[in-house]
C-alpha cells in the first residue's frame, strides 16, 4: 500500500490509465536487473529508480574513469576512480531513496549469472562485449526472464526485446549467431560514440522495462535501429531460428 508521499511521488504516472496504482503497485513489487552501468546502464538505471522500481540490482566490475564522464551520466567528477555499480548506486538513491538498489562490482557468470536472472522480473543488458551478452541471453532463455538488449557505437545505435515466455519471439542468438564471431565487434573506446546516442537508447531499455513490469502498452518486437545522423528509426521484423543453438532446447 502506498503512503502520500509515494502517491504524490509517483502521482504524474499513476494518473496514466495503462499504470493508474495497480500498474505503479506492480513496479514496487518488481525486481529489475540491469547489467552494466556505463554508457546505457546509467539512464537506464536512473529512470527505473526515478519511476519507483521497487527492487534493482546492478552489477558492472569497472571503474569510472575520466573519458566515462562524457555520456555515463550516473557517474560524476567525484566518482572517478569508484566502481561504476556502486556509484550508480548512490546517484539512484540520491533520486530516490525508497528503491532498494543492490551493488554488485563484479563480472556476472556461470551459477551467480543464472541465479540472479531467476531472481529478476527482468534483465536490462547494457554491456558492451558480445560475450557478456550470449551469456546473458543463455541465463534469460534458460530462467524464462525477458531480456531487453540495447547496444550503441558511433552514431549507431539498436533496441530488441527477448521474451523467452513467447513461443514466436527470437533470441539474441537468433540475431547474432554465436559463430558469426562477434566479438571482434569495435567498442566504443576504439570507434568512438555520440554522448546523447548511449542516453536515447538506455532510456529505451528503460521505457521497455517499464511496460514489461508495469503491465502498460505493448513491448517492443523485433530489432530497431536508429541513425543518430540521420534522425531515423529502422525496424525490422525477426523471426525465431528453429535450429538456433541457445533458444532451440528450452521451447
Amino acid at each position: 500500500m502506498m503512503d502520500d508521499q509515494a502517491l504524490l511521488r509517483y502521482s504524474r504516472q499513476i494518473m496514466l490509465p495503462e499504470v493508474d496504482i495497480e500498474g505503479q503497485e506492480r513496479l514496487q513489487s518488481a525486481h529489475a536487473l540491469i547489467i552494466g552501468a556505463g554508457g546505457l546502464g546509467s539512464p537506464a538505471a536512473l529512470y527505473l529508480a526515478a519511476a519507483g522500481v521497487g527492487r534493482i540490482t546492478i552489477a558492472d566490475a569497472d571503474h569510472v574513469e575520466l573519458s566515462n564522464l562524457q555520456r555515463q551520466i550516473a557517474h560524476h567528477q567525484a566518482s572517478i576512480g569508484l566502481n561504476k555499480a556502486h556509484s550508480a548506486q548512490s546517484s539512484m538513491m540520491a533520486l530516490n531513496p525508497h528503491c532498494q538498489v543492490t551493488a554488485l562490482d563484479q563480472h556476472l557468470h556461470g551459477d551467480q549469472l543464472g541465479a540472479l536472472v531467476a531472481s529478476a522480473d527482468v534483465v536490462l543488458d547494457c554491456t558492451d562485449r558480445f560475450s557478456s551478452r550470449y551469456a546473458v541471453n543463455a541465463a534469460s532463455q534458460m530462467t524464462g526472464v525477458p531480456l531487453i538488449s540495447g547496444a550503441a557505437i558511433r552514431f549507431s545505435g539498436q533496441l530488441a526485446v527477448f521474451d523467452p515466455r513467447d513461443a514466436t519471439c527470437p533470441c539474441y542468438a537468433c540475431l547474432y549467431p554465436p559463430d558469426d564471431g562477434g566479438d571482434e565487434a569495435l567498442s566504443c573506446a576504439e570507434s568512438g560514440v555520440m554522448a546523447p546516442l548511449v542516453g536515447l537508447i538506455g532510456c529505451f531499455q528503460a521505457v521497455e522495462a517499464f511496460k514489461l513490469l508495469s503491465g502498460a502498452g505493448n513491448v517492443h518486437r523485433g530489432l530497431s535501429t536508429f541513425d543518430g545522423l540521420s534522425g531515423q528509426w529502422r525496424h525490422f521484423q525477426v523471426p525465431r531460428d528453429p535450429a538456433c543453438v541457445v533458444c532451440a532446447k528450452h521451447r
